[in-house]
């Protein structure tokens, strides 16, 4: 049987997996959305590229927003770093900063 800070360890590990594949995935969304369907929205007069990544990234930031706070409850993150972890997904490139720097003292430690 494992211990049971083994098992917290495992948990741990796991959120991070998750989160790790959710702010890539909203990360690169929010880019397109910005630099690609937004540019062709105000400059080509052409919005429905926003009008279907748009409402794909809010729904993906949902999940984002439900990933981070599972690794932050698992990971027992102060609610400062939380929020600030969660405001990473609407922020264009800061997801794959935050990313990086919350997870490096995982993976460090594991």
């Amino acid at each position: 049987m494992t211990a049971p800070t083994d098992a917290l360890t495992d948990k741990v590990v796991a959120a991070m997996r998750r989160y790790r594949v959710g702010a890539y995935v909203v990360g690169v969304g929010l880019l397109v959305l910005v630099l690609v369907a937004m540019p062709l929205k105000y400059f080509a007069d052409q919005p429905l590229l926003v009008a279907i990544v748009g409402p794909i990234h809010g729904f993906l930031y949902m999940g984002y927003l439900a990933l981070t706070a599972d690794l932050g409850v698992k990971a027992r993150w102060p609610v400062g770093k939380l929020l600030l972890v969660a405001l990473a997904g609407t922020i264009p490139f800061v997801s794959f900063v935050a990313e990086r720097k919350v997870t490096a003292p995982l993976r460090a430690a594991g």
